[in-house]
């Protein structure tokens, strides 16, 4: 089992930063995948960012690519995304997730945090 909780959203002015952090329980989460996702008003969930539980495998989003950086701590059990040059587009609820084995599929996600919402002011 692994519990997930994010933080760090917030209301940023375009153009602006954020960094997130998913802080993770469980033993095993260096054996996990870790994914970002996010979803805006009325729309559906998409694929943000992955690393997979080694570090050697980062895939982007085409719309946030050169703009955000996952990373991630096995030491202390956290994830990051760094959010730069932020959009107004950017705007949503921003999930974290874990699985074993990459994956851009929200659907083959087994463990979600309850999100955190992010507001880009144009």
């Amino acid at each position: 089992q692994v519990q997930l909780v994010e933080s760090g959203g917030g209301l940023v002015q375009a153009g602006g930063s954020l960094r997130l952090s998913c802080a993770a329980s469980g033993r095993t989460f260096s054996r996990y995948a870790m994914a970002w996702f996010r979803q805006a008003p009325g729309k559906e969930r998409e694929f943000v960012a992955v690393v997979s539980w080694s570090d050697l495998n980062i895939y982007y989003a085409d719309s946030v690519k050169g703009r955000f950086t996952i990373s991630r701590d096995n030491a202390k059990n956290t994830v990051y995304l760094q959010m730069n040059s932020l959009k107004p587009e950017d705007t949503a609820v921003y999930y974290c997730a874990a699985r074993l084995g990459v994956s851009y599929s929200s659907y083959d996600y087994e463990y979600w945090g309850q999100g955190t919402r992010v507001t880009v002011s144009s």
